[in-house]
């Protein structure tokens, strides 16, 4: 039977000689075993793009202090602002445009200008020796971070349809989580000659540029993606497509078993659904609305935190080191990648994405609530406390997020890699 359905699907697939994606469709219908490999090259790509993120966090307090631009000590936090939205408002102003390129172009051009950007631009964030250089490095940053939506895209079209869940896991699972060990990175590596003047010299490059140590290192990483990324498969197609091609694939495997009626009365659905508008696709659009909201919670988060940890008590913050800060977020970092490869799963398949959404929402209010009671600890209880909270907080957001996604994978039909920009992908929910 499985023969019949192969043949069923290469004769209804038109595949092209050499066509790139034709050959991943040919591979992903002769694939056996799990996808081990995409699976890794998906994870690493994802969590290099997204180290660099946050990983200026615990240090931004001290940095801002060495530039001299803050007349006051209160006045930090106000510059650090600027510095830490400079990556995103690059970002917001160029994330359609690499999309609609990455539909004209390839999926993997865009990957490998993505590493390479990361590689170059944080470098230069780590020599930053005033506070307009620091905000034009992370600017230039933001606005060459291409590889989230184009990641997702090409996770969809890389996996079988029976690992599209997996997939769309392991991309938001690496994004949480290097969310978490990019800011881990900065607070242990930051102001090396003064933590390890042992290793490092106050004449030496990294003693110089008390920042530069932590950007190297993840600029490393990137280096070593963008090699690894050569070597990676595209998936877009270099011909004009079918628009029935791809989406009737699960019609035809019910054709071939079942019954061809039923089949066609789905293609008719499939087809009317993916005409209709975006924007007027509310279940879409309401998930992007929620998931935007939780996306400017997650990133403000990153940045308060820091900032407040760093803080002096006598303002309210908890007067901790880089290396505190580093060591809380390293922990949350572990916490959160057992709970998405353990936990989560059986969340989502007990409750569905729409109830741990609104649980992951709910149970964030009240824990960020205990953060200023949490700062009037001290000691055990004060450390038992914030990694508690710290934990808490990072794995109900990741989880609502990746709930958000899997409704909005639900929600759509067509794959183009601009509408990734917003979180979508296709080809992941089949009815029963």
């Amino acid at each position: 039977m499985a023969e019949e359905y192969k043949e069923a699907l290469l004769e209804k697939h038109n595949y092209h000689d050499g066509c790139p994606g034709c050959k991943v469709e040919q591979m992903k219908l002769l694939r056996r075993g799990y996808p081990y490999l995409e699976l890794s090259f998906v994870w690493i790509i994802v969590l290099s793009t997204s180290l660099p993120i946050s990983s200026l966090y615990p240090f931004l307090y001290y940095m801002i202090d060495d530039f001299g631009v803050a007349k006051t000590e209160k006045d930090i936090g106000f510059y650090a602002g600027f510095v830490g939205c400079s990556f995103m408002l690059g970002r917001a102003l160029t994330s359609v445009f690499w999309g609609i390129v990455a539909d004209r172009y390839g999926r993997k051009p865009i990957i490998l200008l993505g590493t390479i950007s990361i590689a170059i631009f944080n470098a230069l964030f780590g020599l930053s020796v005033n506070f307009w250089m620091a905000i034009g490095t992370r600017f230039l940053l933001g606005s060459f971070n291409c590889l989230l939506g184009t990641m997702k895209a090409y996770a969809s079209e890389i996996f079988r349809d029976e690992y599209q869940a997996t997939a769309m896991s392991a991309v938001s699972t690496a994004w949480g989580i290097g969310l978490i060990i990019g800011p881990a990175l900065g607070g242990f590596l930051a102001q090396p000659a003064d933590k390890y003047p042992n290793v490092f010299s106050q004449d030496s490059i990294f003693g110089r540029f008390r920042y530069a140590l932590p950007c190297f290192t993840i600029s490393a990483f990137a280096l070593l993606v963008t090699v690894l990324c050569c070597f990676i498969p595209e998936t877009l197609h270099n011909h004009k497509q079918d628009s029935t091609s791809h989406d009737d694939s699960y019609e035809i495997l019910e054709a071939a078993s079942h019954e061809s009626t039923a089949s066609t009365g789905k293609a008719g659905k499939t087809e009317r659904k993916a005409s209709q508008s975006l924007l007027k696709n509310w279940p879409l659009m309401s998930s992007i609305i929620v998931y935007c909201v939780l996306c400017l919670h997650d990133t403000a988060y990153s940045e308060i935190f820091a900032l407040w940890a760093n803080s002096p008590r006598k303002y309210g913050g908890l007067s901790y080191s880089t290396n505190d800060v580093g060591t809380v977020l390293a922990i949350s970092g572990f916490g959160l990648f057992c709970f998405q490869v353990f936990v989560y799963p059986f969340a989502e398949k007990l409750l569905g994405p729409v109830l741990v959404t609104r649980f992951a929402g709910a149970l964030m209010i009240p824990i960020q609530m205990s953060y200023p009671f949490i700062a009037n600890s001290s000691g055990v209880s004060l450390s038992l406390m914030l990694n508690c909270a710290s934990i808490l907080v990072n794995v109900l957001s990741v989880s609502a997020i990746t709930g958000l996604l899997i409704l909005q994978n639900r929600a759509v039909v067509n794959r183009p890699s601009f509408i990734f920009i917003f979180k979508t992908m296709d080809q992941f929910y089949r009815p029963n």
